[in-house]
């Protein structure tokens, strides 16, 4: 026998082995629920192929189906249906859980905080993902990183925003830590499901709104009641969903089943980004026929707003020891990585 066809017979072993091995695999029943209609632009269509990845890559081992926000418990409850056991899966985003503690928005996105590529390295090999981790499982509930996107828009206003003042007062819809922020500038925040916000818009049970990047605003719809639209998204220049996995389920599925997910939450990172970036201009170009104006906030206040973020830093740390375990933690990287940030990149 030559040495290729050695090697090919060797190839096709392997491979009829793995296949063989993920077909032997028992099925194991999962309902998964998702934090964001299935019709919003890009997180939409990651939610349905990250279900479909996870039945395919199992050979169907992993029996998962995903359901609309609402249809098993509401989104907002899905943190408190994963731990008590429940739910089984849940595709969100960590800083929905600040009411719990502070610290899970550090795992979500973090204030004039990092790109992609300087978040996840902080989150995958600096120790982010083992704080995020350990901060879950004080709840019983498991946790993967599964899902990546960079920078979002600012905000959706019905008037534009001429200065500082024009602020105070506003009902916002606002997410994470950067709704300490707008706090901070006069502003009542809010944090409402995906679903939930043009109702309230339109209502004007709230002035204004931020939610994601544009392709995401746009499917919801957000342009038929305001007409501003503010960027850049300082508040998260990157963002990171996160799959939650009750304990009791994630107890029922094998070492290579665990593999299969947690690689496919890898998977979906990496395409969740790229198409995210390459669906942005096109959205932006379709708001603006519209008649939305695409604004740009005035150095002036992105310096408030950073300063703002500073103070909310410092008080957070001071009342949560989660967060101060996280903010020292990615601090000190952030300091490290700029040795390679200032050097290696272009400015």
């Amino acid at each position: 026998m030559s040495i290729l066809k050695l090697l090919l017979t060797l190839v096709v072993g392997i491979v009829t082995f793995s296949s063989n091995a993920v077909a032997q695999e028992k099925k194991v029943r999962v309902q998964m629920g998702w934090a964001f209609p299935s019709t919003t632009g890009l997180l939409g269509p990651t939610q349905t192929r990250l279900v479909e990845m996870l039945r395919t890559n199992s050979g169907g081992s992993i029996d998962v189906k995903g359901y609309e926000p609402g249809a098993l418990v509401p989104a907002s409850q899905y943190f408190d249906a994963v731990s008590n056991g429940t739910l089984d899966m849940a595709w969100t985003v960590a800083g929905f859980w600040t009411g719990k503690d502070i610290a899970f928005a550090m795992y979500a996105s973090v204030p004039f905080g990092p790109g992609v590529g300087e978040y996840l390295a902080w989150i995958k090999h600096g120790g982010g993902e083992q704080l995020m981790k350990a901060l879950h499982a004080k709840y019983n509930v498991e946790v993967i990183p599964c899902g990546v996107i960079s920078p979002e828009a600012s905000g959706w206003f019905r008037k534009e925003i001429k200065t500082l003042d024009d602020l105070k007062g506003l009902k916002m819809r606002f997410f994470g830590l950067g709704a300490n922020v707008m706090q901070k500038m006069g502003v009542s925040t809010q944090l409402l499901q995906g679903g939930e916000i043009f109702q309230a818009l339109q209502m004007g049970t709230i002035d204004a709104t931020e939610f994601s990047m544009p392709v995401m605003d746009l499917t919801l719809g957000f342009h038929q009641v305001a007409k501003f639209y503010y960027f850049p998204g300082w508040h998260q220049q990157s963002t990171i969903n996160e799959l939650l996995i009750s304990k009791k389920k994630w107890a029922e599925f094998s070492e290579t089943q665990k593999s299969i997910i947690r690689t496919s939450c890898d998977a979906t990172m990496l395409q969740q980004f790229a198409e995210g970036e390459a669906l942005q201009f096109g959205a932006m170009k379709e708001i603006q026929s519209k008649g939305v104006k695409l604004m740009r906030w005035p150095q002036e206040f992105i310096d408030a707003f950073e300063k703002a973020w500073i103070e909310v830093a410092a008080e957070e740390a001071q009342k949560s020891a989660e967060f101060k375990k996280a903010w020292d933690s990615y601090s000190e990287f952030r300091k490290n990585y700029a040795i390679w940030k200032d050097l290696g990149y272009l400015k």
